[in-house]
């Protein structure tokens, strides 16, 4: 048996923040067989508790993670037609320990997700990172794709998630030029929500998370909703949908309790 420490750590908060901890600073956090499974059953566990309302993903080590594992023969072949066009097409979508189904399924969960950076972020660690609804890095962060040293696309929804949230622009800087970007930089991009400094970085991302743990869940799970769909469909199209999100919640007696907590705020002064 091996004695090496598992490769997810996770630990649950009072304030109901997961927390899901990469754990190989050894190997640069690259993302094994075994961190991928437990990170799947971190986010199935999330997804199914109602204490839990956030979920954050860190990292120790002087790398937040340097990509897929690819010395550990880890993969498997899915299709056996994978030395083929097609065959690597699946394998991209079926393999790669779950990667493209896991980021899909992290996107759809109705609560946030928050992830962050505290140093370098590369490849598959970027990839993960697109899939959450919330980025924050420390100063010494930086970003990367190295795929294209290899003359392949980050293709686990590397190239639509990140020209979705940044553009075609930074797209092209990082995937094309394959250049990377300092922390600063992907604020810019619009890659990461907040830059703190590297002193205060731990204790601004829990307040952060604490301030999302009490936010009204159901809003926040319409709000994701509403908000990947609008950014799919035409204007129109859009406030169809913000109505239609608003028609459901305004009949929450949280909305209800809510107008009259305010009301009565302002009626005193």
């Amino acid at each position: 048996m091996s004695d090496e420490a598992p490769h997810l750590l996770t630990e649950e908060t009072e304030d109901g923040v997961l927390i899901a901890t990469l754990n190989r600073p050894d190997k640069l956090n690259a993302l094994s067989r075994e961190t991928m499974d437990l990170l799947t059953d971190a986010v199935i566990h999330f997804r199914d508790t109602d204490a839990l309302k956030v979920m954050l993903i860190r990292a120790t080590g002087r790398y937040f993670c340097s990509g897929a594992d690819l010395t550990g023969g880890n993969q498997k072949r899915i299709s056996p037609t994978g030395n083929t066009p097609r065959g690597i097409r699946e394998n991209h979508r079926l393999n790669l320990n779950n990667m493209q189904q896991l980021w899909d399924e992290m996107e759809h969960i109705e609560k946030p997700f928050v992830v962050a950076h505290h140093a370098m972020c590369v490849g598959g660690g970027l990839e993960l990172s697109l899939s959450c609804d919330f980025r924050l890095a420390a100063k010494g962060a930086g970003y990367a794709f190295p795929e294209g040293l290899f003359g392949v696309l980050p293709a686990s929804s590397g190239v639509s998630r990140l020209t979705r949230i940044c553009g075609p622009h930074w797209a092209r800087w990082l995937i094309m030029a394959n250049k990377p970007a300092s922390a600063d930089m992907a604020f810019t991009m619009g890659l990461v929500h907040q830059v703190y400094e590297d002193e205060t970085f731990e204790a601004e991302v829990m307040d952060f998370c604490r301030h999302l743990a009490k936010q009204n869940g159901e809003q926040m799970g319409a709000a994701k909703v509403a908000i990947e769909l609008c950014a799919e469909v035409g204007r129109d199209s859009a406030r169809h949908i913000e109505r239609m999100a608003n028609s459901a919640l305004m009949l929450n007696p949280d909305y209800l309790e809510g107008v009259k907590r305010y009301m009565a705020k302002f009626s005193k002064e």
